[in-house]
């Protein structure tokens, strides 16, 4: 999506799912996922945490009342990614930042490294809307069409240090 560029360094942010009884082999399909991110070179795993907790939640009208419900949150990717966007800018190891993300709790971060540090930062938009607040920040915003999606995936049998491994069926 950007030929022109030199990419130096990737960074993924994610945190290992909990997984629920309905599904036992997500945390096994996640790992493998992760083994494979880690053969693209120069990539880098920075992990937060998943909350899990259960909260009462009205019922969508025209329903009345309340239901329990398993709320899972991820916390800590966005301020991780937000740390290292500023902390990378200020040693100078970038010289434009591209996140893939359309949180716009990032805006802050994004605007700061661009006013006070100087730096260029751009989105890869990875949902169908693009944040309004960070297309009015972002020096370029780009949408990741399917096809060029559908490109990227890995092959399904992937080789690293610990030997050959397969995709699972669903990812």
């Amino acid at each position: 999506m950007l030929p022109r560029d030199t990419i130096n360094q990737l960074k993924y942010f994610t945190a290992l799912v909990n997984p629920r009884s309905q599904d036992p082999g997500q945390l096994n399909r996640q790992q493998t996922y992760l083994r494979a991110l880690q053969t693209i070179p120069n990539l880098e795993i920075i992990y937060g945490h998943f909350l899990t907790h259960e909260i009462m939640m009205p019922l969508a009208p025209p329903k009345h009342g309340y239901v329990k419900v398993i709320k899972t949150e991820e916390k800590g990717s966005d301020v991780n990614l937000a740390l290292h966007l500023l902390s990378d800018g200020y040693k100078n190891a970038y010289d434009v930042a591209v996140v893939v993300s359309n949180d716009s709790d990032l805006l802050l971060p994004i605007q700061f490294v661009k006013k006070e540090l100087g730096k260029r930062v751009g989105i890869l938009n990875p949902q169908k809307h693009p944040s309004r607040v960070l297309i009015a920040n972002a020096d370029f915003v780009k949408n990741i069409r399917k096809g060029v999606l559908s490109k990227s995936r890995f092959s399904t049998t992937l080789t690293d240090s610990q030997g050959t491994f397969k995709k699972p069926e669903t990812w």
